[in-house]
């Protein structure tokens, strides 16, 4: 990683500039790979007012440049600003590249290592002929009787007659008869 220091309208002394190295190390601790970084720092007068700005120029291989700039009344302060923020990028490009619980379906399948077409041959639907109790003929009384132990509130069945019919309760607690 080359850090490169440049003073803009400043004198960077030998404090500023271990600082400043200091602080840009501390991204290395993402294991990206960081060509280069670039650090720029100043002195700019606003309103009769001197602030101190420092600018970030992270160069990441294969990857988008982060700049950052960051200006405070003090350069130390504005020094570690700018390394917070340039961490909090830094950390967030990380996790998205290492983003342990996105797995993606051709990897799922790969995992598991299931043959789905074996599957979806052993699931297919089969048929099987079932004589329900619903289309046997049944009795009024005895369907009456049953809808009174179950507390249903009606009740299809078929009659003698072949016909569908429905039993069920009214509102009047008497029962009508389709």
């Amino acid at each position: 990683m080359n850090i490169s220091l440049t003073g803009r309208h400043l004198e960077l002394t030998d404090a500023i500039k271990t600082h400043i190295t200091t602080s840009v190390e501390t991204l290395s601790k993402f294991h990206m790979d960081i060509i280069s970084v670039n650090v720029v720092a100043s002195t700019q007068t606003k309103k009769n007012k001197e602030h101190s700005v420092v600018e970030f120029v992270i160069n990441l291989a294969h990857k988008n440049s982060i700049i950052i700039s960051q200006n405070d009344q003090d350069l130390y302060t504005a020094i570690d600003l700018a390394t917070t923020r340039a961490q909090k990028a830094m950390r967030r490009i990380h996790e998205r590249e290492t983003d342990y619980n996105k797995v993606g379906m051709n990897e799922a399948k790969a995992e598991t290592k299931i043959d789905l077409h074996a599957m979806a041959e052993a699931m297919e639907d089969e048929i099987v002929p079932v004589e329900l109790a619903l289309y046997k003929p049944r009795e009024v009384e005895d369907v009456l009787q049953d809808l009174k132990e179950n507390g249903k509130l009606f009740e299809i069945f078929i009659g003698h007659d072949g016909k569908t019919r429905v039993l069920y309760k009214r509102n009047d607690s008497k029962f009508g008869l389709y």
